[in-house]
């Protein structure tokens, strides 16, 4: 992260890589659903953890590539991340996740698939759980390779992309797989489609919350009062 750039250019990053990842990961939800299974559930997946990867590349070194509120609120609750600076972060990516989805709107008038919007097929309990743990997982992995010196940075968006497309694989049936309170309320706000939504933003932060201090639990060191480093290195 380039702690020289002002905050509001940071935050500008961070709805960047949201716009992208709603605009991509849910475009691919709307093209698949319109086109009868065209990219398939795999497909789907990859292109959420492809757009991740990209970003994270492409903004990592600017902003830190949070591109999400539970992530952005883990950073803080460990410490890594400044508490004054993380409302400008949330605001850029939620402001992302919405434009993002307006651009599918202005495509798709007729919203297929509630432009991508989550919406549980089990309970609401047993989503709730699919979608901490998820995060969890998530979170786990970025604070390894943002937060930990001997992680090999390199390869962080790597990693990173590839957990959002193995969760999306294994959890996309079920919860949708989101992770991410912005890209959830994005199309849930342009779509009108509110069902369950609390869980996308309440089972994401305390997720992302156990996974950074799960990982602060194993790691070995003390927790660290500066910021996180870039996931890209």
């Amino acid at each position: 992260m380039d702690r020289s750039l002002t905050l509001w250019r940071r935050a500008l990053a961070e709805a960047l890589a949201a716009f992208a990842l709603v605009f991509a990961g849910c475009g691919a939800i709307v093209a698949d659903a319109r086109y009868h299974g065209a990219l398939g559930s795999v497909g789907v997946s990859l292109v959420f953890g492809l757009v991740i990867m990209v970003m994270v590349y492409a903004t990592g070194h600017l902003s830190g590539a949070h591109i999400n509120p539970s992530v952005t609120l883990a950073f803080t609750l460990t410490r890594h991340f400044p508490a004054r600076e993380a409302a400008a972060y949330i605001a850029g990516q939620v402001a992302g996740a919405i434009a993002g989805a307006l651009a599918l709107l202005a495509v798709w008038t007729d919203k297929p698939a509630h432009l991508g919007a989550t919406v549980p097929t089990v309970g609401v309990g047993s989503a709730f759980v699919y979608e901490a743990v998820l995060t969890a997982f998530l979170m786990f992995v970025i604070m390894a390779v943002a937060t930990d010196t001997r992680a090999v940075g390199g390869a962080a968006a790597i990693a990173i992309g590839g957990t959002i497309g193995l969760d999306a694989l294994f959890g996309g049936a079920v919860t949708g797989a989101s992770m991410n309170p912005a890209r959830s309320l994005g199309p849930a706000l342009v779509a009108g489609e509110w069902h369950d939504l609390w869980l996308y933003i309440a089972a994401p932060i305390a997720g992302a919350a156990l996974g950074a201090l799960a990982y602060q639990l194993v790691r070995g060191e003390p927790v660290s009062d500066g910021s996180a480093r870039s996931p890209s290195g």
